[in-house]
Formats: C-alpha cells, sequence, structure tokens
C-alpha cells in the first residue's frame, strides 16, 4: 500500500519543515507556528500545521535515515499537495571552515547509499537542492559567518567507522559535513518536480576536538537554522 497520512484536504500545507526528530518538530510548533493543530499523527510522528505570518506551514518529524525520509517526503509531495520540504537537522563537520554550532545550507548531498541508483539505469544521480530554496535561505542569513553553503555527504550508518581517510577525503573534496536524511529528499523532490533543502546545525565534528552539543542542545540549538528554513519555506 501507498504511503499515505490519514489527513482531510489542505490540512497538510505547502510547505513543510521537516526536523528528523519528533521533539524537535515539537519545539518548532511551539516556537514559529501561530494557530497550530496537530493534524495527523503516523507512527508516532505529529503534523503540527498552523500559520506564520498569516502563511500555512507545517512541521513533521521525518524520523532517523534515507528511507524513513524518502517514504514520508514520497508521501507528502505526491498525495498531500505539498510543494516544498526543508529539513532542518543537525549533522556533523568535516571541513576546518565549519565549527560546532555553525549552520550548513546544503546545496549537495553525495551519498554511500543506492537510495537513488534505481532512479535512472546507468546513471548516478546528482543530488542538489533547489536553487530557489538555496538563495532564500542565504539572503536570509545575511552574510552571517556562521552559515555556510556548501555540499554534504549522507550516509546509512550513524556508527560504523568507515575506512582510514574517509573523512578526510570528504574534507579536501569541500564537503562540510554528514548526516543521513538529504539525499534522499533531493532525489524525491527532483522524482516529483517538486522542491527540497537541508538547513543543518553543525553538532558535533569529526576532524577537531570541539566539544559537540548535549543531547538537550540537540533538542533546543536550533534558532539560526529554523530562520533560513522559514524564509525558505514561506518564499
Amino acid at each position: 500500500m501507498f504511503p499515505r497520512l490519514e489527513v482531510a484536504p489542505g490540512e497538510i500545507a505547502p510547505a513543510v519543515l521537516m526536523p528528523g526528530d519528533p521533539r524537535r518538530a515539537e519545539r518548532m510548533a511551539a516556537a514559529v507556528l501561530s494557530q497550530p493543530k496537530v493534524v495527523a499523527e503516523t507512527r508516532g510522528l505529529k503534523v503540527h500545521t498552523g500559520l506564520v505570518d498569516g502563511r500555512p506551514l507545517s512541521i513533521m518529524a521525518s524520523g532517523m535515515g534515507m528511507p524513513a525520509m524518502a517514504f514520508y517526503a514520497t508521501a507528502l509531495f505526491r498525495r498531500h499537495g505539498v510543494e516544498r520540504i526543508i529539513r532542518v537537522g543537525t549533522a556533523g563537520g568535516l571541513s576546518p571552515g565549519v565549527g560546532v554550532g555553525d549552520v550548513v545550507v546544503a546545496t549537495g548531498a553525495h551519498t554511500s547509499s543506492d537510495i537513488n541508483e534505481a532512479r535512472i539505469p546507468g546513471l548516478h544521480f546528482a543530488a542538489v537542492a533547489d536553487f530557489d530554496l538555496v538563495r532564500a535561505a542565504m539572503e536570509a542569513a545575511r552574510g552571517d559567518p556562521k552559515v555556510v553553503a556548501g555540499t554534504i555527504v549522507s550516509n546509512d550508518h550513524f556508527y560504523r567507522e568507515f575506512m582510514v581517510g574517509y573523512a578526510e577525503a570528504l574534507a579536501a573534496h569541500c564537503v562540510l559535513a554528514c548526516e543521513m536524511e538529504a539525499a534522499a529528499l533531493y532525489g524525491v523532490a527532483a522524482g516529483e518536480g517538486k522542491a527540497g533543502l537541508a538547513v543543518c546545525t553543525v553538532s558535533n565534528h569529526l576532524a577537531s576536538s570541539q566539544p559537540e552539543l548535549t543531547a538537550a542542545q540537540r533538542e533546543s540549538t536550533f534558532d539560526l537554522a529554523l530562520r533560513l528554513a522559514l524564509a525558505a519555506a514561506l518564499s
């Protein structure tokens, strides 16, 4: 059966912010939505819909990993009239050009997964963000040095120890950070003719001794990323 959220037509807004963590979704909804309403709850993931400056916006979590992101993004785009999904998440820094607490606007997402390989047989699909969403987010950053645009990498495994030199090779190729969802979002958005973007706060750094954000900080430290995501979602 095709994935479907049990909602009435129009209860999910054309723009959706999508963190991975359900608790972060609830915090975001409380922080930015006026007249918020939980319009669906599927597998413990609530869809919050309300208004921002009089314009409709929905916020829901994707869960963890590319299969979960692909599942919900496809349903939202194909069945529920969604036009734009902005992932608002965390990432591990790779490049010396980013630090813990910085925000990465992901222009593209390399991946070690084969999640996009079957889209066009014989082609290695380039998973890139929607240009207009990137531009809106960077315009909202207003030159803030804590905001960096560039490529990231989406991995399937969180705890897997990769081969020696893996992180260094990525950094040498100007890859800013790693996470677990963006490549799937970008592939689904392209396949559905819609728009996707990932805006990620750097929560730890794989190539430096910078202290990582605590679990509580990961849930609550999203103000800058949220502001950029809102600018993209409502652009």
